[in-house]
């Protein structure tokens, strides 16, 4: 994962895309992106004090059961959460590799501007 990130940042600069600035941030885009939502980001910051059904986050965050579940569903289907059905209830569970990859690619990247912030370019 890291050496694709690399060679990203040592190719020759391509014209930014979509795609393209996708595969900067993250192997899945929608981390970051879901993560700028603050009642996902509560509910990632709950969840990584371990596995809670809906009713538990209902309760921590004061937020309407649909709009949980809604956000439940988003953090799923990017692969940030897994379900655990236990008895009556579903239980989410972090998945915590996917975090690490989003947060190595952007320490990557942080480090390369560091290490070219002087290299300005001739207009």
């Amino acid at each position: 994962m890291l050496d694709q990130l690399g060679s990203l940042l040592l190719a020759p600069a391509a014209p930014p895309t979509e795609t393209h600035q996708a595969e900067l941030i993250s192997p899945n885009p929608d981390v970051v992106r879901l993560l700028a939502d603050p009642l996902r980001a509560e509910l990632v910051r709950l969840l990584a004090d371990g596995p809670a059904c809906t009713s538990h986050l209902v309760a921590d965050t004061g937020a309407k059961q649909p709009n949980v579940s809604g956000h439940l569903k988003l953090l799923r289907e990017a692969g940030v959460v897994v379900t655990e059905p236990r008895g009556r209830f579903t239980y989410y569970r972090l998945v915590p590799e996917v975090l690490q990859g989003a947060a190595l690619h952007l320490a990557d990247l942080a480090a390369h501007a560091r290490a070219h912030a002087a290299d300005f370019r001739d207009c």
